[in-house]
């Protein structure tokens, strides 16, 4: 039996060959290592076509294909394009960031500064300019004004990054939905972006640039899209720079709230009277609602306005929940009022006359603020507003256009009161009484006379009240005439300007010498160009009644010539000492003093027995002096009592005729109610007036006449003699003649 070894099993690697291909035993075992086996390659799975389902091809999925592929190219580019655009605006922003300042820099920003008026007594009457009360902040502001501020302008102030994507979606909305274009109207600005507006976009004003400060601002205030692009970035500047009671503050400090207050503070102190520190709900709410449009909403403007506005915001406030309902009651039952210099429209034609005789670099253009103490009498302007309006509301037809102006001064010249115009409660209108020059009328003939007195004729002195002509080189012959057509005859010279007659007027006026007229005139105050032939007497000049008061004032205290003032201390706000005084008072001495005591007896007359009858004061002494000019364009009456001095014009301002109505009429009426009230609780006090002596000779040839410094004896020659040294020019110097001799 043969001994065999047992077959082994075939390796692995054999199985993986057919038997045929299998390796000999020799070919594997001259190997040392077996090489790694490669592994089989997976079988390819065969490629099925799986059919797409209905609709998947052809045109539409070539279509929609196509739209994949846009809104990738578009989604690609926008988002390459949005990150340049973010990385531009932070560049921008980071380079608006570098160059804010301070907040404390940023808190006054006028391009002028402001004028406080005080009355004689010391009381804030009237601001101009554009007032700054002082720095507030949301730490010392009354809570009421903060709540009411964010709650008007901005809800989400504390919330938003300094742009509000939701405000300006809704205020287009709103825009679009009442007619108009998306950017007009309601902007959707947060407080930030208005903060960034005040600012003008960090761009300060420049008077060099030609623009005016309204200009400059209105050019800020611009709504295109470019400027709405760089006011959110400069807002967003803003927020990174500054704190949200920064920005706020910012805001409180520089919004323009109308009557010339800039800030809150200003604002409050302008209307209230109060700092903003102390306002209530009321008045935080009228304050507020000033920010929409602070001329409009302005209560000097239309308190009614300005108080329902108000009550929208107590209802943004109430909603909100800054306030309790029974807070928002009370409010709306008891909304801001006035305060009592408010209420006057900050001094009217009196702040107006003052701001415009001032200096102008501490006045209308000043860059500092200015204190200016004046000498307004607050109650005797109150007077002769109340006096205006009584008149014309009792005694003036209905619908009439006619005008009035009133003056009311001391006999030194402080002004202590102005009306300009029926309409008494404004600021800025035309000032008829410092503005409109006008005829005299006959209201100059006590100019006449006083340079007759001060030659030494005497009231009692007469002329001859007639028919009279004059030839006039270069005109021919001049005939006046009485208002009346009537004459008189002989008539002494008080007799003649107590019933205004003209052609005694005339008469007295060419012997005196017209140009000696003309000189007293000038230099009582009369500085518009005086008519130069015979009717000058007449009245022929015009002048404005400031000047033809302040020259009734030189008459009153004795002869000496007044500046009509109303100026009287002018420094700078926190300084003791006064950069100016009193411009003006009295001057020169133009008349004796003699001469103008005669000559307010003679116009004591005018007032007691003649054309100024309906003047008469009870319980005081008074003179004046009628004047109606010609077809009666022009009536005044001007006048005084040993205290006050009053004037009153009354015309139209067209020159149309006045209908039944002379300076013995309506105007010495409306001066009656002034002069009546100004003096109410006054003790009364006699006029500084000498009667005319018994007569003497007159050696002239004429009627009897009182003699004077101007007559016979000892006292005539001193005076001439003194007249000679010290000059008197013109017809000074002439020895009195009777009126008549021709």
């Amino acid at each position: 039996m043969t001994n065999k070894t047992p077959r082994k099993p075939p390796l692995v690697a054999d199985k993986r060959y057919p038997s045929g291909q299998r390796k000999t035993r020799k070919t594997t075992a001259t190997k040392t290592r077996k090489a790694p086996a490669k592994a089989k390659p997976a079988p390819r799975k065969r490629k099925t076509t799986r059919r797409k389902a209905s609709g998947g091809g052809g045109i539409v999925g070539l279509f929609r294909r196509l739209i994949r592929w846009v809104l990738r190219l578009i989604w690609g580019i926008t988002w390459r394009v949005g990150s340049v655009v973010c990385l531009i605006i932070a560049l921008w922003v980071g380079y608006i960031y570098t160059t804010l300042p301070d907040v404390t820099q940023l808190l006054d920003g006028r391009a002028r500064g402001s004028v406080t008026m005080l009355d004689r007594n010391g009381d804030v009457f009237a601001w101009r300019g554009d007032q700054f009360g002082g720095v507030i902040t949301t730490e010392t502001v009354s809570s009421n004004l903060h709540n009411a501020i964010v709650a008007t302008e901005d809800k989400r102030f504390y919330r938003h990054f300094g742009v509000s994507p939701r405000g300006i979606a809704s205020a287009v909305r709103i825009n679009l939905s009442e007619g108009r274009g998306p950017l007009s109207g309601h902007g959707g600005s947060t407080i930030t972006q208005q903060t960034a507006k005040l600012l003008c976009l960090g761009d300060p004003y420049d008077p060099a640039s030609g623009l005016s400060e309204a200009e400059y601002e209105a050019d800020c205030r611009r709504g295109t899209i470019q400027r709405k692009i760089k006011e959110a970035v400069f807002a967003l500047a803003m927020e990174a720079k500054y704190s949200k009671d920064e920005i706020l503050t910012i805001y409180m400090n520089r919004a323009f709230l109308g009557a010339g207050a800039r800030g809150f503070e200003a604002a409050s102190q302008r209307y209230f009277g109060k700092s903003a520190s102390k306002v209530s709900p009321a008045e935080a709410a009228m304050l507020a609602g000033l920010l929409v449009a602070p001329t409009r909403y302005a209560p000097t403007n239309s308190l009614t306005r300005s108080q329902n506005r108000a009550t929208v915001i107590v209802g943004l406030m109430e909603d909100q929940g800054y306030l309790s309902a029974a807070q928002a009651k009370e409010a709306r039952d008891h909304p801001a009022q006035l305060s009592k210099a408010a209420a006057e429209r900050a001094g009217g034609y009196f702040a107006d006359w003052v701001m415009a005789a001032g200096p102008e670099y501490f006045t209308r253009n000043t860059t500092e603020d200015v204190i200016i103490r004046t000498t307004l009498d607050r109650r005797l302007q109150a007077a002769a507003e109340e006096a205006m309006q009584y008149v014309f509301e009792n005694k003036v037809r209905a619908g009439s256009k006619a005008e009035a102006a009133i003056v009311v001064m001391s006999a030194d010249g402080a002004v202590r009161a102005i009306v300009g115009g029926r309409e008494t409660k404004v600021a800025g209108a035309f000032n008829r009484a410092v503005q409109a020059k006008r005829q005299t009328g006959s209201a100059f003939k006590p100019f006449v006379y006083g340079a007759a007195l001060d030659l030494g004729y005497s009231p009692l002195d007469t002329v001859i009240d007639e028919p009279f002509c004059m030839n006039i080189p270069g005109s021919g012959q001049w005939c006046p005439k009485n208002y009346t057509k009537n004459y008189k005859g002989r008539v002494t010279l008080a007799d003649a300007l107590k019933d205004s007659l003209n052609i005694p007027a005339v008469k007295v006026s060419e012997r005196v010498g017209r140009e000696l007229v003309r000189q007293v005139a000038s230099q009582f105050g009369l500085e518009s160009d005086l008519a130069a032939g015979p009717a000058l007497a007449l009245g022929a000049s015009e002048s404005t009644l400031i000047e033809m008061t302040g020259a009734y004032a030189g008459i009153l205290n004795g002869g000496s010539a007044v500046t009509p003032y109303g100026l009287t201390e002018l420094k700078l706000l926190g300084e003791r000492d006064a950069l100016m005084g009193t411009e003006g008072g009295i001057g020169e001495r133009v008349i004796q003093t003699k001469a103008a005591e005669e000559l307010i007896w003679m116009m004591e007359k005018v007032v007691s027995e003649g054309s100024g009858r309906r003047a008469k004061l009870p319980n005081w002494q008074a003179a004046g002096k009628t004047g109606t000019t010609q077809a009666a364009r022009d009536a005044w009456f001007i006048g005084f009592t040993s205290q006050y001095v009053a004037g009153v014009w009354m015309g139209y301002d067209d020159n149309t005729p006045l209908s039944g109505v002379t300076g013995g009429g309506l105007p010495a009426e409306i001066w009656h109610e002034t002069m009546v009230r100004v003096h109410q609780g006054l003790e009364p006090t006699p006029l500084p007036m000498r009667a005319p002596a018994g007569p003497v000779e007159n050696r002239d040839g004429g009627a009897p006449r009182q003699g004077g410094s101007g007559g016979t004896g000892l006292g005539g020659v001193v005076d001439k003699v003194l007249r000679d040294i010290f000059g008197g020019g013109g017809g000074r110097n002439q020895r009195p003649q009777d009126f008549n001799d021709r």
